[in-house]
């Protein structure tokens, strides 16, 4: 049986959950909008450098297979899974294994750009946005 005390208790920490969330939410939002800003800065120097985006293309989650996309940009990691469009959206480029992609090619979803791409991965795996931008730009920032 639920105490008037256990109930309340019980709200607090509901409560307390949700301005959390609501908390991790805002500065979600806020990083990816500073992200925005800076693909967008990327994408005018970009141009304005001559610095030719390329056809990208995605790989299969097994990593076993690639397939083209509808998509031109350029590439932020070595291994080719992260990209900026020409369009200044950020994608990640991994889908499902698809004989329809192999065929037509695949479709990727812009994503809402993180400051850090691969935060959470192992060491070494994550990589600042403005150092991946600025070797993007065939720039070496100081590592």
């Amino acid at each position: 049986m639920s105490t008037p005390d256990a109930a309340s208790w019980r709200e607090q920490r509901s409560e307390a959950a949700a301005v959390h969330a609501e908390a991790l939410e805002r500065r979600r939002v806020a990083e990816s909008d500073r992200a925005r800003t800076l693909i967008a800065a990327f994408v005018r120097e970009a141009r304005e450098r001559g610095v030719e985006p390329t056809p990208l293309r995605a790989r299969s989650y097994d990593g076993r297979h690639r397939y083209r996309t509808h998509l031109r940009g350029w590439y932020l990691r070595r291994d080719e899974s992260v990209a900026v469009g020409v369009d200044g959206e950020f994608y990640v480029l991994s889908v499902p294994a698809s004989l329809q992609a192999a065929l037509r090619g695949a479709s990727v979803p812009p994503r809402d750009p993180p400051l850090v791409i691969g935060a959470g991965g192992k060491d070494g795996e994550s990589l600042d946005l403005p150092i991946a931008l600025a070797r993007a730009l065939g720039d070496d920032p100081g590592r």
